[in-house]
Formats: structure tokens, C-alpha cells, sequence
């Protein structure tokens, strides 16, 4: 038996490769696209305008699967999760937020991930795999038809989208996958799929300045980068990338990005922790970072309430210092928002799809080990601590 070709793996040019496979013109592909990314259809008898040899070949040799859904809970504030299955013992996750103007949908683009940010839930899983083109793009596919079918809207370009904005900044680092995640971009952004500005596609990273450059050339969309630290020192402990590529590397890499960007700012995300990272003088070292002559860097700062766990040891900023940050952001006149906590109740904030994964580097085994010395030797045991002179 011939495995069958998942055609969610495809991007535009891919697809017209695969049809003169079939010994089709190039205007099928099109079409096969318009059937599965604006109607969400998986049967190709569905697809009438199709030849009925092509259909016959198509249900022989291809097939249309998104990851399935192990579970769906929505917010009380309407905000939306699916835990997907991608097999193996492993899920991710995907979270839609509705707001009053848009819809975002936050994709996941790995099962765990590998750069273990201090303050991050997920990577307290450990690492587990890169995810597929099909299974990046097929919770985009799955997210947009499951919500108009709750909603009753119809499928295809008349039906009102459900999702204007779609934010990689779900379970993994995004370019430490940068194949699957550049082909499913450019999906996002087809016209004959899903039509989405180059402006409401916005790729996070933590960081990785090669891939950033390679992502200016192939696909530049927004780009998020997850800051969280004023100086390298401080960076190095919340997120350990920082001690390959420091914050001068970051900086440089932020500015060549802008030459290709869609909008003329990079977002600077920045997690609130109470007592690490959230004094005036942290704020203050934030803007001359990005206020440095010729190597100022065009920005706006989203800072984001921390949304605690406890094997982080780590704190939320109360509201009060939050709002003394931003203002010195805002008085250096930087654009500073502050993001409002969506889906608490189900565990949808930032920094908490944490998923079903495996736990290959035994994280969690390890955390519970230190946790019995900690009750053995004191709350200190495997701490630095700081002692004073």
C-alpha cells in the first residue's frame, strides 16, 4: 500500500507540482485549494467541479487530515482551546480569542519545546518533536470550519472568516521549526486559501537570529520577539537562547528584519515577574536598549501579566507596578500596551499550553526530585542565593 499524500501538507506551488504528478493542468491545484482551505471540505466527492477521473485518483492516492481534537473548552470570556492529538502520545494546543474587531487564532508549530524560558509552562515538558506542515496549517483548517459550524456560518469566500489574525506563539519556538512553519505561512497568506495580510500574521520568536534573517528573505510577516529581560545577565536565567545569541546580536538582527517587514515595528513581548524583571530601573535600561542612536530599533512593548505555575517559582506583578512600568515606557515615548489575561479558567494564557506531551528529557521527574530534597534540605537546596558581604 502506497501511503497516502496529506494534502494540508502542501503549499500553492507544491500542490500544481503534485497535480502534473497526476497528469493535471495547473488550474486544478487551484482549485483542490479553494475546496480545502476556504470550503474546509475533505471528501472529494464534494469537490464538483472537479473531474470525476481526478476525484477517482485523488480518493486513491491523497487525503485531507488535520490532528483530531481530544478535547474543546471554551473561556467564560469566550475564548476557545482545542487540545489536538499529533500522535505518539503527544497533543498540542490552539487557542482562539475572540475580541470585538478580530479574531486571533494562536497556533502551535512543536510538541514541547526545547528553549525552556523560566517562566514558560510548556517548555517545563521538555521537547518532543517538530510539528508537520499539515498539522501547523491543520489547526488553522480545523479552527476556522469547527467555529462556523458553531455559528452556522457557511464555508467558502461568502461566509463571514472567523479568524482575521492567526499569532505563532502557541506550544514551541516557531523558527527552530522553520520549514513547516514558512510553508504553512505561505498558505495563510494565499489568496486561494485562506488570504491573510503579511500585517495579521505575526511570527514569535524567543530569538533565533539566524532564522530571523533566512524568514526576512522567504516569508516576512510581523514578528513578535519574546524580550523579558533588559540586559543580557538578566536574560540569560529567563531565557537561556540569550547565551548564543545576546541581546546586541537581537537588537542588529531586529533592525535588518524591519528593511522587509510588513509594519515598521517589531513587538518586544515582555512577561511581568515580580521582583526579577519589573523595577523602574529595568524599564529604564528597556528604553535606552531600544533608544540607542543609530541602533535604536522601532518597537512596540506588550507587557504580559505572568501566568503562574508552580514548578516556576515565580510571581505576577501586581497591577500597580505593571501600570509604573509601562508609563516610563510611555513617557520615553515608546507604545506600550498591556495585555489582558484571556482564558485563565482553561488554562489559555500566555505561557500555559503546557499540552499532553511526552515528557522525553523527564522534566517533570526531575522537578519532583528536587521538590522531595527541597522538603529533605530546605526551600534553598539547588537554589543560587545570593549572600551577602
Amino acid at each position: 500500500m502506497t501511503a497516502l499524500t496529506n494534502l494540508l501538507d502542501l503549499d500553492p506551488a507544491q500542490l500544481v507540482a503534485y497535480c502534473a504528478e497526476l497528469g493535471e493542468k495547473p488550474f486544478r491545484a487551484k482549485q483542490l485549494q479553494r475546496w480545502i482551505h476556504q470550503f474546509g471540505a475533505s471528501d472529494f466527492d464534494a469537490m464538483t467541479d472537479l473531474a470525476k477521473s481526478l476525484r477517482d485518483k485523488l480518493k486513491t492516492r491523497a487525503t485531507i487530515a488535520a490532528p483530531a481534537a481530544i478535547s474543546d473548552h471554551t473561556s467564560a470570556d469566550g475564548t476557545r482551546k482545542w487540545l489536538l492529538d499529533v500522535g505518539q502520545g503527544n497533543a498540542v494546543e490552539t487557542v482562539f480569542i475572540p475580541e470585538e474587531n478580530r479574531g486571533t487564532l494562536c497556533v502551535s508549530t512543536q510538541a514541547g519545546c526545547a528553549v525552556n524560558c523560566r517562566f514558560c509552562s510548556t517548555g517545563k515538558q521538555g521537547f518532543s518533536r517538530n510539528l508537520t506542515v499539515g498539522e501547523i496549517i491543520g489547526q488553522l483548517w480545523m479552527a476556522e470550519f469547527e467555529l462556523r459550524k458553531s455559528k452556522g456560518i457557511e464555508p467558502g469566500p461568502k461566509g463571514e472568516r472567523q479568524i482575521t489574525n492567526v499569532v505563532m506563539m502557541g506550544m514551541g519556538e516557531p523558527l527552530l521549526n522553520f520549514e513547516p512553519t514558512v510553508t504553512a505561512l505561505k498558505l495563510m497568506l494565499d489568496d486561494n486559501a485562506y488570504g491573510l495580510s503579511r500585517r495579521r500574521v505575526t511570527v514569535s520568536t524567543s530569538g533565533v537570529v539566524p532564522m530571523i534573517d533566512k524568514l526576512s528573505q522567504e516569508c516576512p510577516v510581523a514578528l513578535a520577539v519574546s524580550l523579558h529581560a533588559s540586559n543580557d545577565a538578566l536574560r540569560d536565567g529567563l531565557v537561556p537562547l540569550n547565551k548564543k545569541y545576546p541581546l546586541a546580536e537581537l537588537m542588529a538582527a531586529c533592525r535588518r528584519y524591519l528593511d522587509y517587514a510588513p509594519r515598521d515595528f517589531i513587538t518586544f513581548e515582555y512577561c511581568m515577574l515580580d521582583g526579577v524583571n519589573d523595577s523602574d530601573a529595568h524599564a529604564r535600561e528597556l528604553v535606552s536598549l531600544v533608544q540607542n542612536g543609530a541602533e535604536s530599533v522601532p518597537c512596540k512593548f506588550n507587557l504580559i501579566p505572568f501566568n503562574p505555575f508552580p514548578e516556576s517559582g515565580l510571581r505576577r506583578s501586581n497591577n500597580a507596578r505593571i501600570k509604573a512600568f509601562a508609563q516610563i515606557l510611555m513617557d520615553a515615548g515608546v507604545v506600550t500596551t498591556i495585555r489582558k489575561t484571556r482564558g485563565d479558567d482553561i488554562d489559555a494564557a500566555c505561557g500555559q499550553l503546557a499540552g499532553e506531551v511526552q515528557d522525553r528529557t523527564k522534566v517533570q521527574e526531575r522537578m519532583q526530585k528536587m521538590a522531595e530534597y527541597q522538603k529533605k534540605f530546605g526551600k534553598d537546596f539547588g537554589r543560587i542565593i545570593e549572600v551577602p558581604r
